[in-house]
């Protein structure tokens, strides 16, 4: 089992920076993708960025060169570091852990940005 704990979100200014935690738990492998998810009010969920072991990285388009992921040594943690944002970045950010048959969620941070 895989527990996953967000936090960072909050209220920010367009523009403005916010750096979302990821703490995890539990039988945590180094060959599994953690990631971010969000969710905007009457959308559906959609991936943000995900990261495998410390290799590949992968971002959705509208969130490249503004986000950063990255991944602790020990794989149990990831961040988001959102730099740049915009009223459509907001909704509630989601960590996700999938690692074959194994798949976990956060509960979820609230991120708004305000004009």
């Amino acid at each position: 089992q895989v527990q996953l704990v967000e936090s960072g979100g909050g209220l920010v200014q367009a523009g403005g920076s916010l750096k979302l935690s990821c703490s995890g738990s539990g039988s945590i492998s180094s060959l599994s993708t953690m990631g971010w998810y969000r969710q905007a009010p009457g959308k559906q969920r959609e991936l943000v960025a995900t990261v495998t072991g410390h290799g590949p990285k992968n971002y959705t388009e509208s969130v490249k060169g503004r986000f950063i992921i990255s991944r602790t040594t020990n794989w149990k943690n990831i961040f988001l570091q959102m730099n740049n944002l915009k009223p459509e970045d907001t909704g509630v950010y989601y960590c996700h852990y999938r690692r074959l048959s194994v798949e976990s969620w956060g509960q979820g941070t609230q991120v708004t940005v305000s004009s």
